[in-house]
């Protein structure tokens, strides 16, 4: 650390999800950048975001010339893969997946084209609960003293910032679980902010036309921007990993 001109040793890195820890990884993983495009292209195409990052191969075969590889470079830098976050799963036929920057990766048979596969990704369950968490506290019944309409506008920048991070991909199925979430929550607070003892019966009350004259973004209305991940269809095995320290 360099403070007044003075470097002293530290003795912990950067704390979880701070800010400057992305910008560090990627400081420090250029290197791996640059090797990867000198020495690996020929075994996989590598995907990097901050800390994170899989490397898609063909074969088996590669996959596990590039985890030596990978380990190679890290050595370099004082760094080692994490074991347990490190491993080698096959796509074929939707055997194995992984998850990388909160999605689920699997490949799905068409419905269409019986025999063929393609990679798809959703919201995972963890990011499933983080949401609902977020509309439960939004929606929490020590703001019945509110009116709806300012719960609507809190629950709607909680709604479109995570709806921003998700709609990339296969998340329409997802997307209309949380908004039938978001109706329900919506409904049980005008139910206890009105003094309606059965709230729970609030499908006939609380309908979706009354729903819609709230404002509330619906997510399955962003859903249809999904992106496929490039090469994905291509690649038949996939290496995933991430450092094992902050740097």
């Amino acid at each position: 650390m360099l403070e007044d001109g003075v470097t002293t040793a530290t003795g912990a890195g950067t704390p979880q999800g701070s800010p400057v820890s992305p910008l560090l990884a990627n400081i420090a993983l250029h290197v791996l950048d640059q090797a990867w495009a000198r020495r690996g292209r020929s075994l996989g195409v590598l995907v990097r975001y901050g800390d994170d990052f899989v490397i898609l191969c063909r074969t088996r075969q590669r996959a596990e010339q590039a985890r030596r590889l990978v380990a190679e470079i890290l050595a370099t830098l004082g760094l080692h893969r994490h074991p347990d976050k490190t491993r080698i799963v096959e796509l074929t036929k939707g055997r194995q997946g992984f998850d990388f920057l909160g999605f689920p990766h699997h490949k799905v048979e068409s419905w269409r084209r019986r025999g063929r596969y393609y990679l798809q990704r959703w919201p995972a369950d963890r990011a499933m609960n983080a949401i609902r968490a977020k509309i439960r506290a939004a929606t929490d019944r020590r703001f019945v003293g509110y009116p709806v309409d300012w719960v609507v506008v809190r629950l709607n920048r909680v709604l479109r910032g995570w709806g921003a991070s998700f709609r990339h991909g296969n998340s329409a199925r997802k997307f209309a679980m949380i908004d039938s979430y978001v109706h329900e929550r919506l409904a049980i607070f005008a139910s206890t902010k009105h003094g309606l003892r059965y709230h729970r019966n609030w499908s006939h009350r609380f309908t979706g036309t009354w729903l819609r004259d709230l404002c509330v973004d619906r997510l399955s209305d962003e859903s249809g921007t999904g992106l496929r991940m490039r090469f994905g269809e291509r690649c038949r095995k996939a290496v995933c990993g991430r450092t094992a320290c902050t740097v």
